[in-house]
């Protein structure tokens, strides 16, 4: 049985502030086949490396991300000095890597109506690094993802979904339309019965977002392509004491 690959969820954010340069170089250090990573693009137009459309969780402070420029953002300290990097810094640091860009969907629907260019961006930038082989574009917005594979059919493409979703998405039926490389499906709806059909339907998975030891050897066994994890070097860990 092939080991699935571990890509560390934000970078190794149980160790260091996630979605920073640190976060990514301890995956590295940790063992990690790939970083998984969430991106925006902020008031002045720089895809930055960030999952929340506010800073409150992160930052303590107020301030929407589309809405901020860069400068801003970027004398934020999010812990130990570590600030916000833009797409195009963590595509150099984590060379070598494979890497998932999640485009995260804006929170309104009258946002979501128009097109702030990200997708657009994203491919820019992959395709000035020459990454297309080592990365794979995500998101929970169907719309975001067709846009994506118009620009860059060569790079792979993953559906986000999760089990408090309603049954459309929860259910994956955008993947009809979408036609993506891979699912990315929450741990709670990965059995076999999932997986099955799945896999007759021509799709990888990789799965989010689990840290539990046990839980990570369940998934192996059931064949997943990828786990994405808080904690690399645990996964890792716990993927050899699952080998024969």
């Amino acid at each position: 049985m092939a080991m699935p690959k571990i890509l560390a969820h934000r970078g190794a954010s149980a160790d260091a502030p996630e979605n920073t340069l640190r976060a990514f170089r301890i995956a590295r250090e940790q063992g990690a086949d790939g970083v998984e990573l969430d991106v925006i693009r902020c008031g002045t137009g720089e895809v930055v490396v960030f999952h929340d459309d506010d800073l409150e969780r992160l930052a303590k402070q107020r301030g929407r991300v589309r809405q901020m420029p860069f400068g801003a953002l970027r004398e934020i300290d999010l812990g130990g000095g570590e600030r916000i990097p833009l797409l195009d810094e963590v595509l150099e640091e984590t060379a070598g890597l494979l890497v998932n860009v999640e485009l995260k969907t804006a929170p309104t629907w009258a946002d979501r109506a128009g097109d702030d260019g990200l997708a657009h961006e994203v491919a820019r930038l992959i395709a000035r690094h020459r990454a297309d082989k080592r990365t794979l574009v995500s998101s929970f917005d169907p719309l975001l993802l067709w846009r994506f594979h118009r620009l860059q059919p060569r790079v792979p493409t993953g559906l986000l979904f999760g089990h408090e979703q309603s049954r459309p998405f929860r259910e994956a039926w955008a993947a009809r339309l979408t036609h993506p490389t891979a699912l990315h499906p929450e741990a709670p709806l990965v059995d076999d019965v999932a997986m099955r059909g799945w896999r007759r339907r021509g799709y990888a998975v990789n799965v989010w977002t689990v840290d539990a030891p046990a839980e990570i050897r369940c998934l192996a066994a059931l064949g997943v392509d990828a786990i994405i994890t808080n904690r690399p070097a645990q996964a890792r860990a716990a993927l050899y004491t699952a080998r024969p």
